[in-house]
């Protein structure tokens, strides 16, 4: 896929309803920021990534913010990152398999060396132990999940300032797939909870992974979380993302929207 597809994709960008302007009215203007979206994966592959893709570009291009997609290896190389201030993973797993260890460490002296930043969703934390960097980054990695379902999500009092979920009700009640992950963020250095999810109020294990040692995370369940390593560098993390359902709320594009700015250390 070509590094630019989302000139493409912007030619026809104000057709969607979602994000439309009046005939006439330009985007909105916006931080000038540059976000990569890099969507390979090496594991299951969500249907709804074009999709996703393609909602990011039309976030960005309404909020003033350039996006480029990508699933080429090549396009991490240092030349290439130093454009971009997020490197944003939709979807993309098990990345050992698909990038290459030079692409891995050029990404990792880029997220270091100066004020850059990740944005994860949804199953960007599943199977990246084969790249122990990302899963330090992360703070955990996938057990299992549930099935699409309306849940009750708690914002985390410390965190009820944070853009990505300001002015926020403390509890609310959202529809999503859950990961449970295999360990909890919370206490972590240099991590902090946005977001919990409340499995008193869903299914956590679906039927799939009842039979494979599928486990609930239990009371403590984060499912959207920061990171900011003593190393340098940005890293916003949520749960929502697994299709374009749990991205179709005011909520969830305000959350992805400030997670992609405050990556960026905006």
């Amino acid at each position: 896929m070509k590094l630019l597809l989302s000139l493409t994709i912007l030619i026809f960008a104000t057709t969607c309803a979602a994000f439309a302007h009046e005939p006439g009215t330009p985007a909105t203007p916006g931080p000038g920021l540059k976000v990569l979206v890099y969507s390979d994966t090496g594991f299951y592959r969500h249907p709804d990534i074009p999709g996703i893709n393609r909602w990011l570009v039309l976030l960005g291009h309404e909020h003033g913010i350039e996006v480029d997609i990508t699933e080429h290896p090549k396009d991490l190389m240092p030349k290439v990152l130093a454009k971009y201030d997020v490197l944003l993973l939709n979807n993309a797993n098990e990345l050992e398999k698909v990038i290459p260890e030079e692409q891995r460490k050029s990404v990792e002296k880029w997220f270091t060396s100066g004020k850059k930043g990740i944005v994860g969703l949804h199953a960007a934390l599943v199977h990246q132990t084969g790249w122990p960097w990302l899963n330090q980054l992360g703070g955990c990695d996938f057990n299992s999940d549930s099935d699409f379902l309306k849940a009750k999500v708690l914002v985390d009092p410390a965190a009820k300032d944070h853009p990505s979920v300001k002015g926020q009700s403390a509890e609310f009640w959202i529809e999503a797939d859950w990961t449970n992950h295999d360990r909890s963020v919370t206490g972590l250095p240099g991590f902090q909870v946005l977001l919990r999810v409340d499995e008193a109020t869903y299914e956590p294990v679906r039927d799939h992974f009842k039979t494979r040692g599928g486990q609930a995370m239990g009371a403590d369940h984060p499912i959207a979380w920061t990171h900011k390593p003593a190393t340098g560098g940005r890293f916003f993390y949520t749960e929502f993302g697994h299709d374009l359902r749990s991205l179709s709320t005011p909520f969830a594009r305000q959350h992805v929207l400030e997670g992609i700015k405050w990556a960026a250390g905006r």
